[in-house]
Formats: C-alpha cells, sequence, structure tokens
C-alpha cells in the first residue's frame, strides 16, 4: 500500500496545472474526470494559458478555469504584475488543498508556496532547483524515453498520491456548449451537410514540418471526392496555415467546403464530432476528434505517436519505416522538411481512410 497517499475526503479545493499547447491542455482532462469520480465533493480548477482556455471551458468537473495570458510579459512591467497579483489573490482566495503540476514549469513551485497549499504533487526530474525539490509533498517519475501515452503519464500524479484511474475514467472531456453546437449546426446546414455526411480534414499544423506534402493532401481530398464522399476542410488563422490550405485547394477540380481560419476550437470541436472521419497530423485538432470520439486517420513523422496517438478513439496511425523516428526534429537536419512524413504514400493513406470509413477500427 502507498504509505504517503492522500485521502481525498479531508480536501476541499485542488488546482490542476497545466501551462501547455491546446492539445496538451486537452490530454489532462480525464484528470479532472478521475478526481471528480473519486471525490465528488472536490472543487477542481484549472490554471491554463488563456488561448488554452476552450478546452477545459465546458468540462462538467471543473469548478473554475484561471487563466495566464502570453501577452503580460510584453505589456510592461507594471500592466504585468498587476496581472499576476489579481491572479495570485484569485488563487489565494479559494485556499487550495492539493496543487497538481502536470508540467515542468517553475511557477507551479512558486504558487504551491504562495497558495498554502497543504499538499503538492509534481514531476520528479534531475537537475531542478532547490525551490522545486522542497515545494512539493509528492513526486512521480517520467522516463527520459516515453513509452506510454501522454494521458496516462498525467495520470500518473493521481497514482502518486493513491487514486487509482479505472479504464473507463480516462476518456478524453470536450463540451463545445450550446453557441458553438448550434452555430456548427447553421454551418452545416447552409451547406446541405448532413451529419457523418462528410469527412472532415485538416491538413496543416503550427508546426509545419509535421505537416504531409500539399500535393498528396490535393490528391488524398480528390480520390475520396471520386468515391462520392463530400469534404470539409480547416485551418487555423496563421498565415502559414492558411497558405498551405489554399495551395491544396487550389489543385481540386471538385470544390470543398473550405472553413479554414473560421473557427474556433469548441466550433471545431462541434464540427467533427458531426464528421464520419477525421483526417490530419498530430495536432490539437487530431487530439480534439479523438475528445468527440470521431474516427481518427493521423499521419505522424518527427513526433511520437505512441506518446501523442489519438486517445481511446477507433483510428488508424500512418508513419513510415525511417528508423531515426521519432525525432523530434524541426525537418530533417533542422531544415523544416519532414522525410518520414513524405514517405507516406497516397495510396497507404487511402487505403487507411476506407477501412475506418467500411468499420471504425478497435481502439
Amino acid at each position: 500500500m502507498l504509505k504517503d497517499a492522500i485521502d481525498l475526503s479531508t480536501l476541499r479545493r485542488v488546482l490542476v496545472i497545466k501551462l501547455r499547447h491546446h492539445g496538451d491542455v486537452l490530454l489532462t482532462s480525464p484528470v479532472f474526470s478521475v478526481l471528480k469520480n473519486h471525490a465528488p465533493h472536490l472543487e477542481i480548477d484549472a490554471l491554463v494559458y488563456q488561448d488554452t482556455a476552450e478546452m477545459l471551458a465546458f468540462h462538467p468537473a471543473i469548478s473554475q478555469v484561471h487563466t495566464i495570458d502570453r501577452k503580460w510579459k510584453s505589456a510592461g512591467v507594471s500592466t504585468q504584475a498587476r496581472a499576476e497579483w489579481r491572479l495570485l489573490s484569485a488563487l489565494r482566495a479559494r485556499r487550495y488543498d492539493l496543487i497538481v503540476h502536470l508540467t515542468e514549469h517553475n511557477r507551479g513551485a512558486w504558487l504551491k508556496r504562495l497558495t498554502g497549499a497543504k499538499y503538492g504533487v509534481a514531476r520528479k526530474m534531475k537537475g531542478k532547483n532547490k525551490l522545486w525539490r522542497t515545494s512539493f509533498s509528492h513526486f512521480f517519475p517520467v522516463t527520459s524515453v516515453n513509452t506510454r501515452h501522454t494521458v496516462e503519464i498525467n495520470l500518473d500524479a493521481l497514482r502518486r498520491i493513491g487514486v487509482y484511474p479505472g479504464q473507463d475514467e480516462r476518456r478524453l472531456t470536450l463540451v463545445p456548449g450550446n453557441e458553438a453546437e448550434k452555430f456548427v449546426g447553421g454551418l452545416l446546414a447552409e451547406h446541405g451537410l448532413p451529419e457523418k455526411g462528410f469527412i472532415h480534414l485538416h491538413p496543416t499544423s503550427r508546426w509545419l514540418f509535421k505537416c504531409w506534402p500539399t500535393e498528396r493532401m490535393t490528391a488524398l481530398i480528390a480520390a475520396l471526392q471520386a468515391q462520392g464522399h463530400r469534404i470539409v476542410i480547416t485551418a487555423a488563422p496563421a498565415t502559414a496555415e492558411l497558405t498551405m490550405s489554399q495551395t491544396i485547394l487550389a489543385g481540386l477540380r471538385q470544390s470543398v467546403v473550405d472553413l479554414s481560419g473560421q473557427l474556433s476550437l469548441v466550433q471545431l470541436a462541434a464540427l467533427t464530432a458531426r464528421a464520419k472521419l477525421f483526417i490530419g497530423v498530430d495536432s490539437a485538432p487530431m487530439h480534439i476528434a479523438a475528445a468527440m470520439q470521431t474516427p481518427t486517420l493521423a499521419l505522424f513523422g518527427p513526433s511520437g505517436e505512441i506518446e501523442w496517438g489519438p486517445w481511446q478513439v477507433p483510428h488508424r496511425i500512418l508513419t513510415s519505416a525511417h528508423t531515426c523516428r521519432p525525432c523530434g526534429n524541426d525537418g530533417c537536419g533542422g531544415g523544416k522538411v519532414s522525410e518520414c512524413l513524405n514517405a507516406i504514400p497516397l495510396e497507404q493513406v487511402l487505403k487507411a481512410a476506407e477501412e475506418l470509413l467500411r468499420a471504425p477500427a478497435k481502439q
């Protein structure tokens, strides 16, 4: 038995901190679900970057979502100081009993001390300073070479304090909200798209080295259209992603429903929930598709599918046989082009899509 397990019945409020990108934040959603399932009386809050708050805003297990604006740093010292003080005051007012810190950011150590929480759990990391080593009551190990999914690594924080998640508690949770659902419903009606009557493609990523060649994506869309499938394509509003999306569409003879740059993340979730298949790369929209339980086809290159693949959803993952992957590099030799992704043939992607469309793959 775990000698220093924490009795959740003695706690009132918990703060879970995840200061990362959108997909990383979404992959923490089971942590909130498990805590609430094991201790329904708990009030569980989240602290994330402001631009990622949509990932958790309507999570049924979360009481409050606190945010940090990345722009505070560039707003001037006095403006940042006031914003930081308001945040700290709000967090202290909640009187947390436990801090669950899921990254290596030193802010978590400071907040454990400044909020006065009795308990704190964080990653056990080599080379961390004394502040880190002395701020938390519990540490969970993270290996340098990950052979487990990020969801399980996040849940290790709970295992370390004696909370053991059941198999049926580990699914991602993302609730788009009524406003997003209504908006997307109207959008699909406008384009004459029935629910489960289209394939959703999100071929872009903020890291373009994770993307399949545009000409091959064009050919994939054309092949799917030739089979009678209607296609909806999305992309983030960033200039590089919009340019990539337009390059893909320029080579098509048949039109698609192009929603590139037009949807918020919760609207994207409401859209992909209505699709019969999602096709994309290692990106937040892929994790969103998994959360919405839409069969997912994901192309992986430099990033690792064991750690970041579609979670608990019917899926196919396509990679190449390159022995150097996953390397995590910004393209081969830092050249922005990933040969491992380029090596994935169109025929293989089309076959995987057809398999998922015929019968969803087992998880």
